[in-house]
């Protein structure tokens, strides 16, 4: 399901997520720290040979690793981790409470009707099944091959942003033993006055690597896997209330049984979000 889909379709609007510029700025006041009042000499912290080795490395990594179309996915969905999308299961519920009277009244027309209306692709198609009297069993293999289409898409997101946490570090060790190779040159030929920059190498490649996998690409990652999880919850909403529509439950027993689920996802964003 395309991103843009997911704009109207869980009725959210994207509101700057202000966790995300907290971690910007608790980390740019880090590294001033380390820079400024941690070194002798800020200039320290900057080496262009060990910077290139591990923005280079990581990124040769990447492309070997994962195709071009995947690459370009996960670099457009980095965006997100600047909005927070503010979903609205309560409207889902109260479409789904009221498409369920209806249905226990036997309006199809109304249904019809309702449906013509309601944004949400997969809402929309849910009802539609249910309309078409379509088996139950068909009903949630198809709802949950939906989730499952979401979740790898999604995962396959988060999973290159893990990749190159994973990558930056290992390049910064290559930086590393680049240094002390070097090092270990300039000994032999007794060039002493070159061990500081080759030591610089040796030493700063690793503090980059380590820099860029735990203050850019792992937060990235993490992000993406929660915006997942709550979008999952939703849509399992949406398939718990169609099942009860399709096996007929009572509109009262349905809209009691998503108000528990409601109840359930505000408990598990209190306790787990991380926005």
């Amino acid at each position: 399901m395309k991103n843009k889909n997911w704009k109207s379709s869980l009725h959210k609007k994207n509101n700057i997520n202000y966790s995300t510029a907290l971690g910007i700025v608790f980390s740019l006041i880090l590294i001033s720290f380390i820079v400024f009042y941690a070194a002798n000499n800020p200039l320290t912290f900057l080496n262009i040979p060990g910077l290139t080795i591990v923005i280079l490395g990581t990124i040769a990594a990447a492309f070997l690793s994962y195709p071009l179309r995947d690459i370009k996915q996960g670099m457009r969905s980095v965006k997100m981790i600047f909005y927070y999308e503010s979903l609205n299961p309560q409207k889902e519920a109260d479409e789904i409470t009221a498409v369920a009277k209806m249905w226990f009244q036997r309006d199809s027309i109304a249904i019809e009707n309702v449906i013509d209306s309601i944004h949400n692709p997969y809402l929309k198609t849910s009802f539609q099944l249910i309309v078409d009297k379509t088996p139950v069993d068909d009903i949630l293999a198809l709802l949950k091959w939906r989730i499952a289409r979401l979740r790898a898409k999604e995962k396959a997101e988060s999973n290159i942003f893990y990749s190159l946490a994973a990558y930056a570090p290992a390049f910064g060790m290559l930086g590393t033993l680049v240094g002390l190779i070097n090092m270990l040159q300039i000994i032999e030929l007794k060039d002493i006055s070159s061990i500081t920059s080759n030591m610089a190498v040796a030493l700063i490649t690793t503090f980059y690597g380590l820099l860029f996998a735990n203050l850019i690409f792992n937060p990235i990652a993490v992000k993406l896997e929660r915006r997942t999880e709550q979008r999952i919850m939703i849509m399992s909403m949406v398939m718990e209330g169609i099942t009860l529509i399709a096996e007929r439950r009572s509109p009262s027993f349905i809209r009691e049984t998503l108000n528990a689920f409601m109840a359930s996802y505000d408990n598990e964003l209190e306790n787990k979000d991380i926005k």
